[in-house]
């Protein structure tokens, strides 16, 4: 007998029912969590929480964790790729996130020296510009690819220091569920990944809103969405950040960074 999955959210490090207790069938087939706005502001919550855990790691150790879940995604590959719809194409995008996840890995001890600066100033003192992490980042995952497009969303946000409360592509949930079960397992503290299924339409306008939400990400959004959620952001000073679900570059990580400018007296 074939015991069919439970799909469950993916918040403060726990797998969870959605509190309203409904689900909708994205394939017709498997019935997949429908997200609400109390799990929304639960995820925010637990993100919030976990944000100064996870910035005040040294930059090593965030390597560290995401290359370990870069190391669990690759082990399980049978079962991502039969996700994706097997065959060659499905095997090509895990390979891709699994090499996203090593590439921002490698660059969590470098951000200072390529994204920061030292300033030249009239006096005696140094003047230095350093990134810093934004805090909670909510991510709207893009359709297509349906995982290795959430993972190249996530991976320059973690790397900064960010946490992170993500949407599932709604049409495609399955992959991104599974690969909370990968940063389940990868060393990740509670509450620096969440992952919410539902219908955009419904959560969205929430995570724009909210005043605990300091960036999103809307590479998986309509224009009309965009839009909307640019109005709603305006209120709260929120920023917005656009790229195409393809996109891969160190720029990407200071997108969801603020640029500190400390000044320090130089010693005699």
């Amino acid at each position: 007998m074939e015991v069919r999955k439970t799909y469950k959210l993916f918040v403060n490090g726990e797998f969870v029912r959605s509190e309203s207790g409904r689900a909708y069938r994205p394939d017709g087939n498997v019935n997949v969590p429908r997200g609400s706005r109390k799990d929304l502001r639960d995820a925010v919550r637990a993100a919030r929480t976990a944000f100064p855990g996870w910035a005040g790691r040294t930059a090593m150790n965030r390597g560290q964790i995401l290359y370990r879940a870069a190391e669990m995604l690759d082990s399980r590959a049978a079962q991502f790729t039969e996700l994706l719809g097997g065959g060659a194409r499905a095997r090509r995008e895990l390979d891709q996130a699994v090499e996203t996840l090593v590439w921002y890995a490698g660059w969590t001890d470098k951000l200072p020296q390529v994204a920061g600066t030292v300033n030249p100033v009239a006096g005696p003192y140094f003047n230095f510009t350093i990134p810093e992490p934004s805090g909670v980042v909510g991510i709207v995952a893009p359709e297509e690819p349906a995982l290795a497009g959430l993972v190249r969303r996530l991976a320059p946000a973690l790397c900064g220091g960010n946490v992170v409360v993500a949407l599932a592509p709604e049409l495609r949930p399955l992959p991104a569920l599974t690969l909370a079960e990968v940063f389940a397992t990868s060393d990740f503290p509670a509450g620096v990944v969440n992952v919410l299924s539902g219908q955009r339409r419904e959560l969205l306008p929430w995570m724009a809103a909210h005043m605990d939400v300091n960036a999103i990400d809307v590479a998986g959004c309509t224009p009309d969405e965009v839009k909307s959620t640019e109005a709603a952001a305006a209120e709260n000073v929120k920023r917005v950040i656009k790229g195409r679900p393809d996109e891969a570059s160190p720029y990407l990580i200071t997108a969801f960074m603020e640029m500190k400018t400390v000044w320090h007296p130089i010693g005699v």
